[in-house]
């Protein structure tokens, strides 16, 4: 890490349409994948809206500038009682790397977790993703699991 900095996280806002825009396509960029605009849209729209059972977004703001994500989302677990929390997606701009801006947006997704009463937290990445590891390390647990999906 260069140097701690201090990020504003704070929920996504109808004016940062734009710049989670941005942001969002260069975390799907990352990954190789792409969505169309109906799903930009669409998701924006969850975003902001109040269902429970949708996403949630916190941005990182620094200078008034977001730079930084989090998706995320409680469901219900057939293994306990309280529901969890699952990380969807989590971005920081690679100029705002190594300044523990995401180990801040993580800390802010436990304190949403905690605060809904879910204190499971869990969240997926690619196994060669080696700088997000070197995070995920220090503030999670590596799981045995292996995920699996429906071939198309």
């Amino acid at each position: 890490m260069t140097g701690s900095m201090t990020a504003i996280i704070r929920p996504l806002q109808t004016t940062d349409r734009a710049a989670w825009r941005v942001l969002w396509t260069d975390y799907l960029d990352f990954y190789k994948s792409s969505v169309e605009t109906i799903v930009y849209d669409t998701t924006f729209q969850r975003l902001l809206g109040d269902d429970a059972h949708d996403y949630h977004c916190l941005i990182a703001e620094v200078a008034g500038k977001p730079v930084g994500l989090a998706h995320y989302l409680f469901h219900r677990h057939c293994w306990r009682v309280e529901n969890v929390c699952y990380l969807q997606d989590l971005y920081v701009d690679t100029a705002m790397r190594g300044h523990g801006i995401g180990r801040q947006l993580i800390a802010a997704v436990y304190a949403a977790a905690d605060m809904y009463d879910a204190p499971g937290v869990y969240w997926l990445t690619q196994d060669d993703n080696k700088s997000a590891r070197m995070l995920y390390d220090r503030v999670g647990q590596v799981t045995d699991f292996i995920k699996y999906q429906r071939i198309a």
